[in-house]
């Protein structure tokens, strides 16, 4: 009888023992590095991919020593059904632990990707696809996606305005549709309300607002100059007279050797200032907040003209006769020498 209880005590003291061992070597586990090497690695995990497809990747990755244990906390974690796509910045010094919950988290490599601005959605496109965060046709396909170009409420053909220029951090998973929704929902923090307003009290829809501060923008200067020729344009609205800017031409032009000519100026495209009266159909730019600004404080001038001093400056006339005097100083004159 005293054996049998013995027995009894004995098998007792091993369920309470054996628990706390396993529990020990498994926390154990989770809780230190793969191994002492501290071999960074970076994988990806694509769109689409199952489980298994993960432990595989993590497995060739040197990741995973102790597959059965790992399977048992990522259970645990419920990962198998949460983890994400997309690239990861993993090392060997990392625990079973951190790893799991660094995909469950959603923890993606980004990329820093500066649009400055004045760019439009081919160079956007070009400067995306140079880093391999869009395929560059998919990008310009979808942003003039009309169902998707009208889910964002903006009107108009394409996104071209709305893509607000910034440094952006994004991954290679997200795809052309996610950075042009951010982008744009980058616009709508910046433009706020009261600026809305403010064009409205001009008379301009808010597509005429951003398609005069693409112009503005285009057409350069430094943050005060911007102002300058905001008052130009205004002026020339007023009166009725062509807007005559080049980056508008160019816009319209469906191939552009980077020197404009005088049958350019003639050529008839919607965007063509020179032929067309009031603002073109759309922005030719996505513009920056001082060509936005400027486009809604202009400077109180009376100026009608402004050329370029090849400087980075412009010169303002308020009339035709001395805009021809500055264009023969600044332009012709250094044609010929």
């Amino acid at each position: 009888m005293r054996f049998i209880n013995e027995n009894k005590f004995l098998i007792a003291i091993i369920c309470i023992i054996v628990p706390f061992v396993l529990y020990a070597i498994f926390s154990n586990y989770a809780e230190t590095p793969v191994d002492s090497l501290n071999v960074s690695v970076t994988i990806e995990i694509p769109i689409g991919a199952n489980y298994p497809d993960v432990t595989g990747i993590l497995e060739e990755a040197g990741l995973i020593k102790h597959k059965r244990l790992f399977h048992l906390l990522a259970r645990l974690k419920d990962a198998p059904t949460n983890i994400r796509a997309g690239e990861y910045d993993l090392s060997s010094s990392m625990s079973p632990a951190e790893i799991v919950d660094k995909l469950i988290n959603g923890k993606i490599k980004g990329y820093r990707v500066s649009i400055p601005e004045g760019f439009n959605i081919r160079k956007i496109a070009a400067r995306l696809a140079s880093t391999n965060l869009a395929d560059e046709e998919a990008f310009i396909k979808m942003a003039s996606n009309p169902q998707f170009v009208s889910s964002l409420g903006i009107e108009g053909p394409s996104v071209e305005g709305y893509l607000f220029p910034d440094t952006y951090i994004l991954s290679r998973s997200v795809g052309p549709k996610k950075i042009i929704r951010f982008m744009v929902n980058r616009f709508r923090q910046v433009v706020t309300p009261e600026m809305l307003k403010r064009a409205h009290q001009f008379g301009f829809t808010t597509a005429e607002f951003v398609t005069l501060a693409s112009i503005i923008e285009k057409e350069g200067g430094t943050k005060e100059e911007k102002k300058l020729i905001s008052a130009v344009f205004h002026n020339r609205l007023k009166t009725g007279m062509r807007l005559q800017s080049d980056p508008t031409v160019i816009y319209g032009l469906k191939h552009f050797d980077g020197n404009i000519k005088k049958n350019h100026l003639r050529e008839k495209t919607p965007y063509n200032t020179y032929r067309i009266k009031g603002l073109p159909p759309g922005p030719i730019s996505n513009p920056g907040i001082d060509s936005l600004l400027a486009t809604l404080y202009p400077a109180p001038v009376d100026y009608l003209y402004f050329v370029s001093k090849n400087n980075g400056s412009h010169h303002f006339s308020s009339d035709l006769a001395s805009h021809n005097k500055a264009v023969i100083k600044y332009q012709i004159k250094r044609r010929k020498h």
